[in-house]
């Protein structure tokens, strides 16, 4: 094997293990930063050693073993313990010792609860939105930093500064490395869920830079939310966000067309979406279903999507069970941009007019003043009305609200049709 090959190798098995080193290591010692730095030295090791010695039979048990060795030199050698009042060095030494035990006899303990701890650690309240997606991608998702500046198109620097803020917040605040129960486990997992999503929508429909969709992005949330999908089997929500993502992620194929160009829903050839990933997709939702109780936000999502994922074509979808299901989702967690949703599905039900209605409402709503999507859907209900004109001012100014190239292109060609009215042919 090269060294290339090795170098490869080590990438792999980096993206695998990472996640699993960080979170043993930080349940022994109570701090993700360390457990970082921890892995990160068992990660130069494994650098510095594998190219010559090959790659072990067992490359994460190295890493682990690894990092356990050099967590227990740490410990033993802390200079906290030696600036302890005296009279609780004996204390303090014995401690020690037993932290140094407990990892020895913790380190190949099922590491289900750790991930879980790390994915709340990580998503953790205490944190900005930004550092909380920066530190799970970074901790949970095995990505470098220079990864997630790329995918999020901000400077490397700047991710580096969040996710040294992050960790330091956590330490300073004293978060405690543990899945939390009660009411407080509801909040924390909606802030780990809001996190994977977030993820998730940025690949999806990137909302700014050259490129209309990162599907990396989508794969990593995805492959997290499948995780935590086995580390909570019994939260409902948790597999309604799986279902979505699956779903969603299955027309990515089908988003684009042969440049690169977006392709709207309607418009997509249903062949080339992905039927493993609706199946599993709707497997997912029907995990959250025979959970019982009334879904929730992410599920109600899930079944919109779901009812997109059965039609065969785009004739056939369920509009006015689609328009229903955005009523219980508004009901459940009003927003002026579930509403305006809601007013695409009845318009596509019910009749543009009944649509319009609804979004004309929603154009003195301050929160969505500088949201492309809104002129976005009044253009298009207006251009169905046949109202060319004003459908292509509201194109337009879509146009200007967007910041990704690809959907400003879509936009204005969207507006240079109105301009030509029905039936015109394409500039040549």
């Amino acid at each position: 094997m090269t060294a290339a090959d090795v170098h490869r190798a080590i990438d792999a098995v980096w993206r695998i293990e990472s996640a699993r080193l960080i979170a043993g290591l930080a349940r022994i010692v109570h701090d993700v930063g360390l457990a970082e730095e921890l892995a990160q030295d068992a990660l130069v090791a494994a650098l510095e050693r594998w190219p010559e010695s090959g790659v072990p039979d067992n490359p994460g048990a190295w890493l682990m073993a690894t990092a356990k060795h050099r967590a227990i030199d740490r410990l033993r050698r802390s200079k906290r313990l030696e600036r302890k009042h005296e009279e609780l060095g004996r204390q303090l030494e014995a401690r020690q010792e037993l932290a140094a035990a407990d990892f020895e006899a913790a380190i190949d303990d099922d590491i289900g609860d750790d991930l879980l701890r790390l994915m709340f650690t990580a998503c953790h309240p205490v944190l900005s939105t930004e550092a909380r997606v920066a530190l799970t991608l970074r901790l949970v998702g095995g990505l470098t930093t220079g990864e997630i500046a790329r995918a999020f198109l901000v400077p490397e620097p700047t991710v580096a500064q969040r996710i040294v803020r992050a960790k330091r917040t956590l330490a300073e605040a004293h978060v405690p490395f543990e899945v939390p129960r009660g009411a407080e486990r509801a909040a924390r997992l909606s802030s780990v869920l809001e996190v994977l999503y977030l993820v998730f929508n940025e690949g999806y429909a990137a909302t700014a830079g050259d490129d209309w969709m990162r599907p990396a992005l989508c794969e990593d949330a995805l492959r997290l939310g499948r995780i935590l999908g086995e580390l909570a089997p019994k939260e409902p929500e948790v597999h309604g966000l799986v279902a979505l993502m699956e779903i969603q992620a299955s027309r990515l194929g089908a988003r684009t067309g042969p440049s690169g160009e977006p392709v709207l829903l309607l418009d997509q050839d249903r062949a080339r979406w992905d039927e493993l990933l609706i199946h599993r997709g709707l497997a997912a939702l029907e995990r959250a279903e025979k959970l019982g109780g009334t879904l929730g936000p992410y599920a109600l999502q899930a079944a919109i999507a779901a009812c997109h994922a059965r039609a065969r074509i785009a004739a056939e979808t369920d509009w006015a069970r689609i328009a229903g299901l955005y009523g219980a989702l508004a009901q459940l967690t009003p927003s002026p941009v579930v509403e305006l949703n809601h007013a695409v599905a009845i318009a596509m039900a019910f009749g543009p007019a009944a649509g319009l209605e609804r979004v004309d409402a929603l154009t003195s709503e301050p929160s969505l003043k500088g949201y492309h999507l809104l002129p976005s859907v009044r253009g298009d209900l207006l251009s169905r009305l046949g109202r060319f004109e004003e459908a292509r001012t509201e194109f337009e100014r879509a146009a200007t609200l967007t910041r990704n190239a690809r959907e400003r292109e879509l936009l204005l060609g969207r507006a240079a049709a109105c301009a030509r009215g029905p039936g015109a042919p394409e500039p040549r």
